[in-house]
């Protein structure tokens, strides 16, 4: 998923960019990459089985997922009210973070997963799962500023 996020950030900006390189939310990608490298680092190290100098460091702050649950609801103040569900869709920017979230709910399902076996600091499950949140809000929010259409789902009968 990390690479995923650098992989938009690197689009967003290139001089072949996505549709608006003006993003503000850059930074945060680039911090979100940060804390997915702390996640990774818990992830492949259990308490279980680390040395005692590493288990110190096993700990994820909570003020991370309070600061995205905060930009989610600052974006979604901007955003039009959702009333039926939506395709990925509106645009380079918001669809390469609608593929992000994708990616975000899988490693959701596998660190359930991984949290059964393993002694696991509860806050990095909920930092994932609010992350989710934020890459669709943020997907929106992208389509908004960038003027793009979001598809409605339909159901085909």
């Amino acid at each position: 998923m990390t690479s995923d996020l650098k992989l938009l950030v690197l689009r967003m900006n290139s001089p072949l960019q996505l549709e608006d390189a003006s993003h503000s939310f850059v930074e945060e990608l680039i911090q979100i990459q940060c804390h997915l490298q702390d996640i990774g680092s818990f992830v492949a190290t259990p308490e279980s089985s680390a040395r005692d100098a590493h288990k110190r460091n096993l700990y994820f702050d909570p003020l991370c997922i309070e600061q995205i649950e905060d930009r989610i609801d600052q974006m979604s103040a901007e955003l039009p009210t959702l009333t039926t569900f939506i395709l990925p869709s509106g645009g380079k920017t918001s669809s390469s973070l609608h593929m992000c979230r994708s990616v975000c709910r899988r490693a959701e399902r596998c660190l359930s997963l991984v949290m059964r076996t393993e002694s696991l600091d509860s806050n990095v499950y909920k930092y994932i799962n609010r992350l989710s949140d934020y890459l669709f809000t943020l997907a929106r929010y992208a389509a908004m500023k960038e003027k793009k259409h979001e598809h409605i789902y339909r159901k085909h009968t």
